[in-house]
Parts: C-alpha cells; sequence; structure tokens
C-alpha cells in the first residue's frame, strides 16, 4: 500500500510546495502531486513543513557513547537514534586519529551495520590519523603519524565502499600515496593542516574538493599569507562544511564565509556527544569535558568536538547569518549531499528518493523524522 504525506509545506530541495502531498511507495518517494491515491495510509502534517532528512558526515558520537572510544555498533545505533531526534535521517560516523588496527576494527563495524540495518549510516568518516601535529586539535598526538603505503594500502582494501570522507592533512604525503588516496574512491577532505595558500591551492587542482571544518584546525585567512581557509574561500570548486555553534568560529566569519560560497557551504554538527547528557569522558591520551559555556574542551582547553545538534545548526543559521529558511534547510540537505556524491540518493523530495524527511515549524523549535 502506498503511503501519503499531506497538509504541509513541502521544501522539495529546489522550490516550496504547498497544496500538494508526497506519494511513497516501498520506501521511496514516487511522486509529488495535487493528485492523491484514495486507497493510500494517509498522514495528516497538520501544516507542518517536511524536507528531506538532514544529513551530517561529521559527527562522533550519540547521546551515550563516543565512536572512537567504543567503535561498536551499539555507538552506532545512538548516534542513529539520536540524530533522528533532532531531524537528522543519514550520518556519517567519525573516528578520528587511532590506532591501525582500531581503524581497521571501526570500518568492520560500519561495513556490518550498513548492511545489516537501514538506519542511516551511509558511511564512516576517517579523520586522521596522517594529520599535522601542529594542527591535530584535540586528536591523541601519540596516534599521529605520517602515512606509509602499508597502511594505506590496508584501509583503502578494507574501507572500500565504507570510508565515503578521509580527512588527511596533504601536505604530509608523497605524491605517490595522495594519488593512491585520490584513486581510491574515497572523497578526500583536506584538515588538521597546516598548509600555505598555495600550497592548498597545488592540492585542490590534484582533486581534492572537500575541506573538514571550515576555519578550525588550518591557516588562517591572513593578509601576506591566506592559509588554507583563505584557499577554500577563494575556490569555487571546494566545498566547505562549518561548525555553527558560536564557538567554534564566530558566526560573523561564518557570514562571511556564506557570502562567498553560497552553494558550497553546508552544515555539519562534528558533535563528540549530542543532547548535552555526558558532562566528560576519557579514553587513552583522549579526554572531553562540557563546560557552563556548552562547548566540549580537553584537559589543554582546547574544542574536543561540538555539543549541537543539525537542528540547532540550522536554526543558528537563520538566527545569527540572517540565512532565509529555505537556504538552512538546503544547507543540512542538498549541498551536503553534493558534497559527498549522494545527490543522487538523498537531499530532494523527488521522485526515486528515499521516503527518509525531516518534519518542523518555521523556527525550528519543533523538530522530528518521518522514516516511511
Amino acid at each position: 500500500m502506498k503511503t501519503v504525506l499531506h497538509n504541509c509545506k513541502i521544501f522539495t530541495g529546489k522550490t516550496v510546495l504547498a497544496d500538494h502531498a508526497i506519494i511513497v511507495d516501498q520506501d521511496i518517494i514516487a511522486g509529488v502531486s495535487t493528485d492523491i491515491p484514495a486507497d493510500a495510509k494517509h498522514i495528516d502534517l497538520e501544516g507542518a513543513n517536511i524536507s528531506a532528512g538532514f544529513i551530517d558526515i561529521h559527527i562522533n558520537g550519540g547521546e551515550k557513547f563516543y565512536f572512537s572510544q567504543h567503535p561498536n555498533e551499539a555507538t552506532l545505533h545512538d548516534i542513529c537514534q539520536t540524530s533522528k531526534l533532532y531531524g537528522t535521517t543519514h550520518v556519517l560516523p567519525c573516528l578520528i586519529t587511532s590506532a591501525h588496527d582500531t581503524i581497521i576494527s571501526a570500518i568492520g563495524v560500519v561495513k556490518d551495520y550498513m548492511h545489516r540495518h537501514n538506519e542511516g549510516v551511509v558511511g564512516m568518516h576517517l579523520e586522521g590519523p596522517f594529520i599535522n601535529p601542529l594542527k591535530r586539535g584535540a586528536h591523541p598526538a601519540s596516534q599521529v603519524r605520517k602515512p606509509t603505503m602499508k597502511e594505506l594500502d590496508e584501509i583503502i582494501t578494507c574501507g572500500r565502499d565504507v570510508i565515503k570522507v578521509m580527512t588527511i592533512a596533504p601536505e604530509c604525503f608523497d605524491d605517490e600515496q595522495l594519488e593512491l588516496l585520490l584513486d581510491s574512491g574515497f572523497i578526500i577532505s583536506a584538515g588538521h593542516s597546516n598548509m600555505t595558500y598555495e600550497q592548498a591551492q597545488y592540492y585542490f587542482s590534484k582533486g581534492i574538493s572537500l575541506v573538514t571544518h571550515l576555519f578550525n584546525a588550518m591557516t588562517q585567512l591572513q593578509h601576506r599569507e591566506p592559509g588554507l581557509a583563505g584557499a577554500t574561500l577563494n575556490n569555487n570548486n571546494v566545498y566547505a562544511p562549518i561548525i555553527l555553534d558560536g564557538g567554534h568560529c564566530s558566526y560573523a566569519a561564518a557570514e562571511i564565509a556564506w557570502k562567498l560560497k553560497q552553494e558550497k557551504l553546508f552544515l555539519i554538527s562534528d558533535a563528540a556527544l549530542l543532547s548535552r547528557k555526558v558532562k566528560s569522558f576519557k579514553f587513552g591520551d583522549f579526554d572531553a569535558i562540557l563546560g557552563e559555556d556548552g562547548f566540549y574542551r580537553n584537559s589543554e582547553g582546547t574544542l574536543a568536538g561540538s555539543a549541537i545538534s543539525m537542528q540547532e545548526a540550522v536554526q543558528n543559521a537563520m538566527k545569527f547569518l540572517k540565512i532565509p529558511l529555505i537556504e538552512a534547510i538546503r544547507m543540512a540537505t542538498i549541498y551536503a549531499a553534493r558534497a559527498i556524491k549522494m545527490e543522487d540518493k538523498l537531499g530532494f523530495i523527488a521522485p526515486g528518493y528515499l521516503a527518509h524527511f525531516c518534519v518542523f515549524n518555521d523556527s525550528l523549535s519543533s523538530c522530528k523524522t518521518i522514516i516511511v
């Protein structure tokens, strides 16, 4: 039996439609129409807004477990279920700089989860360990290392069809190693990097089309050396996710970035944990404490991931950057999907797309997911 979602304002990704309904057939959107099948199951959305579910390509944990500490099925379930409370239906769980055996094990866990569940894990984000120690942020110094061909070969072999995004500092790679990664099928993201502006533009020309979190853990825009941040802002081919929590970058800097990047700027949470229930945690050389200001920091005072959800990120885009609702929704859906080359499956309400939705009011103070 088909399902019809009606009495709603539909944010299709291209436009906003009133007096239309979404027709779903076997988990896939069959159409958006004013003609409603009489024999379908009806879901009345009571005038609410509806869009494709939010996409978070950089999330570290749910409300209980941090993936790099507990790289197991329970953590993936926690991430998916908690994310859905805040409008997010698709995620890339992130593993930060870790031992090689942990990386290989985590890849296996994500692969198995993707095969056995339909809960929104569309791949894995491997952030490190091949990053610049000068820009490691809160990543454990003991695990930051130079790449070797042996380790890269094993990560690529095991991570095929699992790793969607891999964060590296390109300047730490030789040409052969970088070409190996660029040919791997992974989306290579420049982050935790000490590159100059010229280096960054060179690596962008080689095929890197994403940075990890604009302004964070990278060389900054200076008037004589524009750095990786400046190179990103000045390159129309590069996607730039941003953490809109008011702590990872100022809202003024984010507003400038939006004016320059437009459709290449999108939202991530980079949440250490969601819901702010866990006040502190520690494993190995990594620790994080949730301060009264609402940010996770390690014992050295370095930011260690955000505490915001994608719902809050969209709210902040509207409130502090004065971005219209329709555009803020695109920053959480379409633009993220394009950045990870999944815009043919995610981000739009259109025939052939997954029937995974976010339902919300105009201020985003009310937000839920519907998966038909």
